[in-house]
């Protein structure tokens, strides 16, 4: 264990009651484990990973921005010079003008698209390398930025290329830039289940949530949602994370952590839920039609 006393030694009391709260369970234990200063240290690793990644492409798209807007200076630079030094003439710039106009026309949709990919990479900039997004309903991480197009990385490792003019036009979702991030457990119980249960249903998942002050905001609510078919009651848990859902893989622990609790609340107090009874019709006029014959059958030497 890293200890308060042992920070001391390197740092005064104010960076430690800083720090401290990084590490999970340091608050409450008073001391960092090793578990926690481990996954703090990967946590560290993976977002200076990201954020070298980000600043490595955002510099790739300024240089390839820097080349374009160099050759259109270079350009405009030869024309000046050709009419100060008299070799071309008002007429023949005229003639190279809208020649150049003519191409423009031609190529108008590709200038088009090149402008509405800059302005989306540096005007709106909705997400950078290593941020995890949903556009379409599908959640993706950025993989890799562009003038032209960037580059997904979908959950199940398939790398998808967006045009940046076509994400101008999309909604996005991103998960790094959002605060901390809400949860819902839906989960069905007996309507027949007593008031007393369900008050103690709350208080248990009260408990549960105020004991993880690290993974649970305390503010939660317990919603009932309908009664359906006379038998079932359905309700839905919504928490609060203190973490965003760019770790999904931390969100989605805390969730089953959590899912695993109501499992062991629900076993305590008898809560379950039972199938309301079921009429089934026996027709025994082929058994009796069947047993005759098989008793004659059974008579024959």
């Amino acid at each position: 264990y890293i200890e308060e006393e042992d920070l001391l030694k390197f740092l005064n009391s104010e960076e430690v009651h800083t720090i401290f709260p990084l590490f999970e369970g340091a608050l409450e234990t008073g001391k960092i484990s090793k578990s926690s200063f481990r996954n703090w240290v990967v946590h560290a690793y993976v977002e200076r990973k990201a954020l070298a990644h980000s600043l490595n492409d955002t510099k790739t798209a300024v240089q390839q921005l820097h080349r374009l807007a160099s050759a259109i200076v270079v350009v405009i630079i030869i024309v000046v010079s050709l009419l100060v030094m008299g070799v071309a003439t008002i007429k023949v710039v005229f003639v190279v003008t809208s020649q150049l106009l003519i191409v423009g026309f031609m190529f108008q949709n590709t200038c088009k698209t090149i402008f509405e990919s800059i302005i989306f990479v540096f005007v709106m900039h909705p997400f950078d390398v290593g941020d995890r997004c949903v556009i379409d309903g599908v959640q993706m991480i950025v993989e890799e930025m562009n003038i032209l197009t960037t580059v997904f990385l979908r959950y199940d490792m398939e790398k998808i290329y967006y045009p940046n003019s076509v994400l101008l036009t999309k909604p996005i979702s991103n998960f790094r830039r959002s605060p901390d991030m809400g949860d819902t457990v839906d989960f069905t119980i007996d309507v027949s289940t007593p008031v007393e249960d369900i008050n103690a249903l709350k208080k248990a998942i009260q408990l549960y949530i105020e004991s993880k002050p690290k993974h649970w905001s305390p503010k939660h609510t317990l919603i009932f949602k309908e009664i359906e078919n006379m038998d079932k009651m359905k309700l839905v848990l919504c928490v609060q994370h203190t973490i965003n859902h760019q770790n999904y893989g931390e969100k989605s622990s805390r969730r089953s952590e959590l899912v695993f609790e109501l499992k062991k609340i629900f076993e305590a107090l008898g809560i379950k839920y039972h199938l309301l009874p079921q009429e089934v019709h026996l027709i025994t006029n082929q058994l009796n039609n069947v047993m005759p014959n098989a008793n004659a059958n059974a008579r024959i030497p």
